[in-house]
């Protein structure tokens, strides 16, 4: 553990900080670790982030990184020892997520509170989010074991947590009505040593309180 360590402010149950935490797990960087209580954001969050959402990273430097995804990119650029994020399948996983962040999310979010969407029925929002997921996801999953190729990749552990969350609205629903591919893919993340490591609880982070550290060299793991 180091003192000196990136700050890394998050949300265990957030999509985006999780998808973060992936990635800076499987980077080997250790952060301190400031789990956010979001009706109660501290004050030293929004001194160096505003925008008041999670995740946000600030480097030892002073420099703060606002966006998950530039989280992630960050933390592989470190070190990629699972080759994650190679060079050659940049575009494509880069151009996937992207998808996925714009066309997807508000498919998910109009799914999870219908009454905020209130133009179609929960069953019209959940079935253009399926569709979604059956014409860009499940087809790749068709053709691979992952969404890139046979290997876990960057577009995997970006797009996954939000498909878990989608899957969590209606468990049951989910398990008579989506693909076998996908569910299998979906099932093989959330089983997974990785999301374990990444959704260990930490205490709500109060300022003078002792540092909490998070990642693949902090010897609580």
């Amino acid at each position: 553990m180091n003192a000196n360590s990136p700050i890394l402010y998050s949300f265990r149950r957030c999509p985006y900080a999780m998808r973060a935490r992936l990635a800076l797990w499987h980077s080997g960087v250790v952060v301190e670790l400031r789990e956010v209580v979001l009706r109660a954001k501290p004050l030293e969050l929004l001194a160096i982030s505003p925008k008041g959402t999670v995740p946000v990273l600030q480097l030892t430097d002073g420099t703060v990184i606002e966006q998950s995804l530039d989280i992630m990119h960050w933390a592989l650029a470190q070190s990629d020892p699972h080759d994650w994020h190679p060079t050659e399948l940049a575009q494509q996983q880069n151009a996937l997520i992207s998808r996925h962040d714009i066309e997807f999310k508000p498919l998910l979010d109009a799914y999870k509170y219908p009454e905020r969407h209130l133009a179609l029925s929960l069953a019209e929002h959940r079935g253009r989010a399926m569709y979604w997921l059956e014409a860009n996801i499940n087809q790749r999953l068709t053709q691979y074991t992952h969404l890139i190729d046979n290997t876990m990749r960057l577009a995997d552990a970006a797009i996954a947590p939000f498909i878990r969350q989608f899957a969590a609205v209606d468990r049951a629903w989910f398990q008579s009505h989506a693909p076998q591919t996908l569910q299998n893919w979906l099932a093989q993340f959330i089983e997974s040593d990785s999301l374990a490591a990444v959704m260990e609880k930490y205490p709500p982070w109060q300022a003078g309180t002792p540092p909490c550290y998070f990642g693949r060299g902090n010897s609580a793991f």
